[in-house]
């Protein structure tokens, strides 16, 4: 992964993860509650997909092949829509099987007392450890996001990144702490009211809420493996620098696509005047692409240019 500000988000979740789904389970197995259960594989889930994304930045740097000439950088958008996939069954469907599962018991059980154990108060306070924990993560997350951020919003941020890492994060930490608040709510009214009908209700609040981060993961990282253009302010970068070349008349055409979040394939038409000699239009290509490259701020460009005889005249009438 080329991007350290997402490798140290990584980083930190998968730290921030394990710790809290180790005591999540504890404290599910001391007091039964399925919240603690739904939040635990949640956090479990969420710690195997940050080492997806570690794996997917790796094998991303690979160098390109024959049999893949323009590299592996969107193996990186593979991993992180496997995320969504995980995050969908693992976190989402599982939390509503487990919902559905404790509804039905509370209806049928009438004797419940969580007092009656001296740890009734353990998954309380996992929870709230839990919430500053994630909160730290997500605070880290969000610094490192705001170093490429810049005037976008958060949703713009989360639907125009190229880098898949930092918006996985942030979705995932985001959902983390809303789904501990959800937990916390379930387990809280549980106690109070000594009725599980609460807990199935935070399990499912949970399930509900995984399953749309889930989607709306697997809407942004289909987009970018179907390939996604350069932003409108590098593709505005890179046509006023091919543009700025003396023998370029115009561009009569250009596509861009990321080949990765750092790396951008440049395939354009530019009009060059009738009178160019084969050496003058050799010369402006290659001054085309080294303006480019110039222009592109941290892009690695492969380019494809291809000069054609432009006639303004022609065009005119």
């Amino acid at each position: 992964m080329s991007t350290e500000g997402g490798t140290k988000a990584v980083v930190a979740a998968l730290i921030a993860n394990l710790g809290i789904a180790v005591t999540k389970m504890v404290a599910f197995l001391v007091s039964g509650m399925s919240s603690m259960l739904a939040e635990s594989i949640h956090s479990f889930a969420d710690s195997g997909n940050q080492l997806l994304l570690l794996r997917g930045g790796k094998r991303a740097q690979r160098a390109a092949t024959p049999q893949h000439p323009f590299g592996f950088g969107r193996e990186r958008y593979v991993y992180a829509f496997i995320v969504s996939v995980v995050l969908f069954s693992v976190g989402g469907l599982f939390a509503l099987y487990e919902a559905y599962h404790k509804w039905h018991e509370a209806q049928s059980s009438h004797d419940y007392d969580p007092f009656s154990s001296r740890w009734w108060w353990l998954p309380v306070a996992v929870l709230v450890v839990s919430i500053g924990l994630e909160g730290m993560s997500f605070r880290t997350a969000i610094r490192e996001s705001n170093h490429t951020r810049g005037q976008r919003s958060w949703s713009e941020f989360v639907r125009s990144a190229k880098a898949p890492e930092l918006p996985v994060i942030l979705l995932e930490d985001l959902a983390a702490l809303i789904g501990l608040v959800f937990a916390l709510f379930g387990v809280g009214l549980a106690l109070l009211t000594k009725n599980q009908v609460w807990d199935a209700v935070g399990t499912g609040l949970i399930g509900v809420l995984l399953v749309t981060v889930a989607i709306i993961l697997a809407v942004e990282m289909k987009s970018l493996l179907l390939g996604e253009a350069a932003t409108p302010a590098h593709q505005a970068a890179i046509e006023s620098a091919l543009t700025g070349v003396g023998g370029v008349e115009r561009i009569i055409h250009m596509k861009t696509l990321h080949l990765g979040p750092e790396e951008l394939l440049v395939a354009a038409k530019l009009g060059v005047s009738a009178g160019s000699s084969a050496a003058d239009v050799a010369a402006t290509i290659n001054e085309a692409e080294a303006r480019a490259r110039d222009a592109a701020n941290g892009l690695t460009l492969v380019m494809y240019l291809e000069p054609d005889i432009y006639d303004a005249a022609a065009e005119r009438h």
